[in-house]
């Protein structure tokens, strides 16, 4: 089995090293899913830049997003560089120079993309089969409201936000395997003891307790309450919006379960990867959809009973919190796990 370069440190007084062997299994496989990854970014680019040049394909008459030119077109292109960052990361997944790249400039990013893509692929089919099954808009919630965009533009962008996050996730897996592949394969139960345990699972405590605050306010929504909703939200509830806030709180189910396996460890069995990737794809959503809906929120709203209220915001910087404290404790977990690879790569007795 090919060594990773985690496996393989070299003394300080080595020579430089040569530039890093292809990825292994490189082939169709990947070249597809990244072909995959960017063709699924065009629809939404193509949009944005038609919106800048003045386009009003997909926008309807009165709607608000008429209302401020120079905003809409700073907002677009700021979307745009987000989206075109996508094409970066799939050609960074597919090619040797994508091993050299700094870990947090390829982790962070894609927990971000995660984040920000994982709330789309799960709420979005659930909003669809929602509808099928007759969850439709009140006929008094759309009553005097200015219209925002065509029905078929969250179509067509919000499958492209899928494809982009199904073939970016498998792409970010074998890329993971290949690079990091002994820090999160194996068992729970393999995990060695440390020195700084006590604390990481003093913070682990602390995430999930502060997680339990969207949570339940997500659990509220999703039962029908309306405590820190703002009137256009209240009036705005469908069966797809609570089917939606049950998906945020299994997001904040997902996180707190993920820290807690990895904290005490009840479960030796279990693999590795799946707390790990609970505690990922859990903090990710909350935190950075968490940060997107505070973006929106300063934006500036069109009518009074459209601003987030106090306890809207608070909660959004909440997630924001959990997302913080979660990435602190993966940056603490991995570097000891690499920490201990590298001891256990060492050879054993003097060195010469």
């Amino acid at each position: 089995m090919t060594k990773t370069p985690l496996e393989h440190p070299l003394p300080a007084s080595s020579p430089p090293s040569p530039p890093s062997p292809p990825l292994t299994g490189q082939g169709r496989a990947r070249a597809v899913l990244r072909n995959i990854a960017i063709a699924s970014c065009l629809p939404y680019l193509a949009l944005k830049a038609a919106w800048i040049a003045g386009s009003r394909l997909g926008i309807p008459d009165g709607s608000s997003l008429l209302d401020h030119r120079t905003t809409m077109i700073v907002a677009n292109a700021a979307t745009i560089l987000m989206d075109g960052s996508v094409v970066v990361i799939a050609l960074l997944l597919t090619q040797a120079r994508g091993l050299r790249v700094p870990a947090w400039l390829m982790a962070l990013p894609m927990w971000t993309a995660t984040g920000l893509l994982l709330p789309i692929m799960a709420g979005f089919p659930v909003q669809l089969l929602v509808g099928l099954l007759g969850g439709g808009t009140p006929a008094t919630a759309n009553a005097g409201r200015r219209p925002f965009l065509d029905d078929w533009v969250f179509g067509v962008v919000y499958t492209g936000f899928i494809v982009q996050g199904l073939a970016l996730g498998a792409l970010f897996v074998l890329y993971a395997k290949d690079r990091w592949g002994s820090l999160w394969q194996g068992a729970l139960r393999d995990l060695p003891d440390s020195p700084t345990t006590p604390a990481l699972r003093i913070g682990a405590v602390v995430a999930a307790v502060i997680a339990l605050v969207p949570a339940t306010m997500h659990l509220l929504w999703a039962a029908g309450g309306t405590a820190a909703l703002n009137p256009s939200r209240i009036e705005e509830r469908t069966s797809g919006f609570y089917a939606l806030q049950a998906v945020d709180v299994l997001f904040a189910a997902a996180t707190v379960a993920g820290l807690l396996l990895l904290a005490f460890r009840r479960t030796g069995k279990l693999p590795l990867w799946v707390p790990l990737a609970l505690a990922w794809g859990g903090s990710g959503a909350m935190a950075c959809w968490g940060g997107w809906m505070s973006i929106a929120s300063l934006t500036g709203a069109q009518e009074i009973s459209d601003e987030p209220t106090t306890g809207m915001v608070l909660l959004y910087a909440v997630q924001m919190l959990v997302g913080a404290v979660v990435v602190t404790q993966g940056a603490y977990f991995f570097a000891e796990r690499a920490a201990a690879v590298r001891e256990a790569a060492e050879p054993s007795g003097p060195r010469p």
